[in-house]
């Protein structure tokens, strides 16, 4: 069902509830105010018949010189009057039948009128005193007046609630569509963007209410998806490039090998040449793979004591390169951990990630590499490597994380920029962070935090 369906049929549903509620209300209390209005009547009545006759003593035969007819003012009037003892003293007709006010005598007291049905009659019984002496009064009669209007009333109601949810149905379809069009406009916005107009944008109207928070959201999505299709083509365009390189080479040297090499050694020589160039592909693809590893997040947490990772990275590293010097130090330690350096992660990730950096580090500088392992805070854990080496500059340290991108003064070295790109998705994999502070000619400072404690 479309949403303007819903909308229509919830709205109509709801306003329908709510008026037929206030129009049961009405019945109610308008229903409920006759039967007292005709009780207070009748009520009045008897007591009106009762001081009229009661002027002298009353019996059963002294009211014969009334005209009985004469005091009837309701359709189907019924009068009974009982007084001491309980004694019938006066009816309105002889042939009225006393069973139903017979069984409601012992009912009526001094506290109030009694209300009750004789038959298809309302009645009511009520005590009254004359002359010292207890007088219990029935009156009923029929209501003729108050039910005609009541039953215009209840037709008034019908024709109002039928009239109603058709305006209720025009009301809600109405507004549906004054609600929905904002949204329509989003749609037929978005459907004019494609992969080649990644650069549009939706309108955002007032950027206050829903519908305006829905398109700043849209383009913040557009946003994210511009930048993912921009880092995908720059990543193509480096990964073809960096591959085409050593494929290149490896191509041509192996054709002049056939070519030209006529003895053993100059074959040896041509694919010693190829073998390296291959390494280079393979050292490449699997980089790449990495990279692209780490974009799912599925791995196993567990309790992993970062110290021991970096441990791992350093005598890799000291193994590489062994003239650097690679100074380790700790830092702020919180008296109240009992598990030091403990992250929730994966242990070779996380080691990937360390000797990423500390590679980096090592392959730009000749000088020492400063490792600092500490708290920033009890919940986290930083990690800062320091080197003095040939550093980046400002317009491309924004850019350094991009996966196959090489800042222009580090190009001679070897790599193929894919290592900052996959610890900082290491890192944020883990829930952490990473910053580069750099300067030229002085040296680069990487900073990274992660959330400490083993969950």
């Amino acid at each position: 069902m479309l949403i303007r369906n819903k909308l229509i049929l919830r709205f109509t549903l709801l306003v329908l509830v709510i008026q037929l509620a206030l129009s049961g209300f009405i019945y109610y209390f308008y229903a409920t105010t006759r039967e007292q209005r005709f009780a207070d009547r009748l009520a009045g009545k008897a007591v009106m018949t009762a001081r009229l006759l009661l002027r002298r003593p009353l019996t059963p035969g002294s009211v014969r010189p009334f005209r009985r007819q004469d005091l009837v003012t309701i359709p189907d009037e019924r009068v009974s009057i009982y007084g001491p003892g309980d004694r019938l003293l006066y009816t309105s007709a002889d042939s009225l039948s006393q069973q139903h006010n017979a069984a409601q005598l012992p009912r009526v007291h001094a506290t109030g009128p009694v209300r009750f049905r004789d038959g298809a009659l309302e009645a009511v019984g009520l005590y009254q005193e004359f002359d010292g002496q207890p007088y219990r009064l029935f009156a009923a009669g029929r209501d003729n007046y108050g039910f005609r209007q009541l039953n215009k009333l209840r037709l008034i109601l019908l024709v109002g609630n039928i009239g109603g949810l058709v305006l209720i149905v025009l009301a809600g379809w109405y507004f549906a569509g004054q609600s929905l069009r904002p949204i329509a406009r989003v749609v037929q916005q978005v459907e004019n963007i494609t992969a080649s107009r990644l650069g549009a944008r939706v309108d955002e109207g007032n950027g206050t209410d829903e519908i305006a928070q829905l398109a700043i959201t849209f383009n913040q999505m557009l946003s994210r998806v511009e930048q993912a299709f921009e880092m995908q083509k720059s990543f193509l365009s480096h990964a073809s490039h960096e591959l085409r390189t050593p494929l290149a080479t490896m191509l041509g040297t192996l054709e002049t090998s056939l070519s030209y090499d006529r003895d053993l050694a100059e074959a040896r020589r041509s694919q010693t040449s190829a073998v390296e160039e291959l390494k280079k592909v393979i050292e490449l693809t699997n980089g790449l793979l990495a990279l692209a590893k780490t974009d799912e997040a599925s791995f196993r947490r567990e309790p992993v004591p970062l110290d021991e990772c970096l441990t791992r990275a350093l005598q890799a590293v000291a193994g590489t390169y062994p003239a650097h010097s690679l100074r380790l130090a700790y830092g702020a330690v919180p008296e109240e951990l009992e598990d030091l350096f403990v992250v929730a992660g994966n242990a070779h990730l996380l080691t990937t990630a360390l000797l990423n950096l500390l590679d980096n580090a090592c392959k730009y500088s000749g000088g020492a590499v400063q490792v600092v392992l500490g708290y920033e805070t009890p919940e986290q854990l930083q990690l800062t490597v320091t080197d003095a080496g040939i550093g980046i500059a400002a317009d491309e340290l924004l850019r350094v994380f991009e996966p196959l991108f090489r800042a222009s003064n580090g190009r001679s070295r070897p790599g193929y920029g894919i290592g900052l790109a996959l610890t900082r998705k290491i890192v944020q994999l883990h829930g952490g962070s990473i910053a580069l502070d750099s300067v030229v000619g002085a040296g680069t400072t990487a900073t990274v935090t992660l959330p400490a404690g083993p969950a």
